[in-house]
């Protein structure tokens, strides 16, 4: 594997880290903390948590993504 490979590979694991991680921190603040401190309804933590769910699919879609582009480079 060459380095622009290993050094695309490592970017994109980042992207993944740094998306599940950002979702997962304003998914907590906004349902935890945020929402009720602002006092919005109930029906707004749906609305927070589909978001949430949009971000762990695009990360999710991404991981097989570079499953795949690793599976490519080793043969």
């Amino acid at each position: 594997m060459d380095r622009g490979t290993e050094d695309k590979l490592a970017r994109k694991g980042r992207h993944i880290g740094l998306v599940i991680a950002v979702t997962m921190v304003l998914w907590l603040g906004m349902t935890l903390f945020i929402g009720p401190a602002l006092g919005l309804p109930g029906r707004y933590a749906l609305l927070f948590d589909l978001a949430a769910l949009a971000g762990f699919v695009y990360a999710g879609i991404n991981i097989v993504q570079l499953w795949r582009l690793r599976q490519d480079s080793q043969r």
